[in-house]
C-alpha cells in the first residue's frame, strides 16, 4: 500500500558543496512537503548499519567511509506518488546518464558521489526514515 511519502538524504558531497539550499529548493517546487528534516553526521558504525543490505558487495566499504565523510541532510516528504515522483526528480544513479534538471544531473559529480538517496519502495521508505526520525520529529 503506498504511504505517499518517501525518505531522501543529501549526501556529504552535495552538503560540502554547498548545495544544500537549491536541493531543497527543488524539492519544495516540485510539490513535495517535508514532514520531517535533520542535519546531521553518521558515524562509520551507523552508516553501516543504514547500508547494511550492501554489507556482501564490493563497494561497501567505500560506500561507509563517504557516507561518514561529512555531514548529510536527511528528511521524510510527503506527496502523492511519492516513491516514483521523487525518483524521476533525483535521476539516475550515474549523474552523466541522469536526464536534464534532475538533481543527480544539476549537483551530483559522479556515479559514488551523487548527491541525493530516494527510497525505492514504501518499504524501505518506512525502514529508512525510522532509522533517521523518532514519532516525534514527523509533522
Amino acid at each position: 500500500m503506498a504511504t505517499n511519502r518517501t525518505f531522501t538524504m543529501i549526501k556529504p558531497d552535495a552538503v560540502a558543496n554547498g548545495h544544500i539550499g537549491a536541493i531543497l529548493d527543488q524539492i519544495t517546487k516540485a510539490g513535495f512537503k517535508i514532514v520531517a528534516l535533520k542535519y546531521t553526521a553518521l558515524p562509520a558504525e551507523k552508516a553501516g548499519e543504514f547500508y547494511a543490505v550492501h554489507k556482501e558487495r564490493g563497494f561497501f566499504n567505500d560506500l561507509v567511509a563517504f557516507m561518514s565523510s561529512g555531514p548529510i541532510v536527511a528528511a521524510i516528504l510527503e506527496k502523492d506518488n511519492a516513491i516514483e515522483d521523487f525518483r524521476k526528480l533525483i535521476g539516475a544513479t550515474d549523474p552523466s546518464k541522469a536526464e536534464e534538471g534532475t538533481i543527480r544531473n544539476r549537483f551530483a559529480k559522479s556515479i559514488d558521489a551523487n548527491a541525493i538517496h530516494g527510497s525505492d519502495s514504501d518499504e524501505n521508505a518506512e525502514i529508512e526514515g525510522n532509522f533517521f526520525f523518532s514519532a516525534f520529529e514527523r509533522f
